[in-house]
């Protein structure tokens, strides 16, 4: 795949995110002038007037550009509205850059948002989508069909049923601590492993409340402009190094050889990724990672297909403390989509928020010790039906 990347080109000099949970008091709109306001707030040398454009991540949340111009006040600015599935807000992220990098334009926007509570989405039940060939298993709900890697993950490996166990619960347990250390978290508070395990209703296959990710709401924003601008806006931006988007042929349920053991997408996408970057050890280079743990499962599948594990050991991983925040590399020490929720929109500018504060030595209690490499990755779709995005930030140049 011909990927020539834009390493070091753009530079992300501010953000800002809003708590996600239950806002049944603010409209998207409000969600939208809360991260926006945030996000100038830490820029104040690029007032909004010298924004040149805009790009808008929602699924569910509006149609155009004008859901983001009219709240936040945009006059006759370009603003695109991008929808990719639960990549929607990294894809704003990369259209964004991508804009920069480019030389259309110097200073530009990336915002998500998402309002889900209010609709009644409860995150089971997936609407009908239209009959073009992309969705060949309807018919199941999402945790029924990540609840698939559990047990086609044991047969492969020869893994015991209750090591497994133990290894979800270990993913579960090491993100509501995330959470609880993260004041915009929906849920701030720890839960110990033996209600993880014991206590929790069965959603689907073997996969418990506490194994599935939440609904929220929620929107992020981030201004970028050339790297070589960069510090006329702040003494501390962060540097893209990487961008890969990969969408899959969608095959998987119909394809006799598809396993559930795996995500060919995310395999394709961190090798372009990691060839941006130049990453040879990802497990070793990066500091941090955010990854899509929609479900439990997803999480320890991701950590081979990301090449953080060696196949057939991410449980084993897990179970060491490898992931931890204070383990070889932290993934989702901010709390994850287990302690966030999931405003689709929102949730891949949420990650990058993370590596944002970690930079700047601005996460309190999650802090890391010199985080400099950071990645994110949200995985739209499901096993075998799905897109991929991977970003690889820095806090230094070069």
């Amino acid at each position: 795949m011909a990927s020539h990347g834009i390493k070091d080109k753009v530079a992300i000099v501010g953000m800002g995110c809003t708590t996600f949970g239950e806002h049944w008091d603010k409209s998207a709109d409000d969600l939208l002038v809360e991260a926006t306001q945030e996000c100038f707030a830490s820029t104040p040398r690029l007032p909004k007037e010298d924004v040149d454009a805009y790009w808008l991540g929602t699924m569910n949340s509006g149609q155009s550009g004008v859901v983001l111009s009219r709240p936040v006040g945009i006059d006759y600015k370009p603003v695109t509205r991008v929808e990719n599935m639960c990549a929607t807000g990294s894809e704003a992220v990369r259209a964004a850059c991508y804009a920069v990098a480019s030389g259309a334009y110097d200073r530009v926007m990336a915002v998500g948002v998402e309002k889900l509570k209010d609709t009644g989405f409860a995150g089971l039940v997936r609407s009908t989508v239209p009959g073009d060939g992309t969705a060949p298993e309807i018919n199941l709900t999402a945790p029924a069909a990540f609840s698939l890697l559990d047990p086609a993950y044991c047969e492969k490996y020869g893994v015991d049923q209750q090591d497994m166990r133990d290894a979800m619960t270990h993913v579960a347990w090491k993100n509501h601590v995330g959470g609880a250390r993260n004041p915009r978290a929906q849920f701030r508070k720890e839960v110990s492993k033996e209600t993880i395990a014991k206590q929790a209703g069965k959603v689907a296959g073997r996969l418990g409340v506490f194994d599935c990710s939440g609904v929220a709401d929620g929107a992020a924003a981030a201004l970028i402009v050339r790297a070589e601008d960069a510090h006329r806006y702040t003494d501390t931006p962060m540097y893209v190094k990487a961008l890969s988007m990969i969408a899959g042929p969608a095959s998987g349920p119909i394809d006799p050889d598809y396993d559930y053991t795996t995500f060919h997408e995310v395999v394709a996408c961190a090798k372009d990724a990691y060839a941006q970057a130049g990453i040879t050890d990802p497990r070793a280079q990066l500091d941090l990672a955010e990854v899509h743990d929609c479900f439990t499962p997803t999480e320890l599948v991701l950590m081979e297909d990301l090449g953080f594990s060696q196949r057939g050991q991410a449980w084993r991983d897990e179970l060491d403390g490898v992931f931890d925040q204070d383990g070889a590399l932290a993934v989702n020490v901010d709390g994850g989509l287990k302690s966030f929720g999931h405003p689709v929109g929102a949730s891949g500018l949420r990650m990058l928020f993370e590596c944002w504060q970690q930079f700047r030595g601005e996460a309190g209690e999650r802090q890391l010790p010199d985080a400099k490499l950071g990645l994110t990755h949200n995985l739209g779709g499901r096993p075998g039906t799905c897109v991929s995005f991977i970003s690889v930030v820095g806090r230094d140049r070069g």
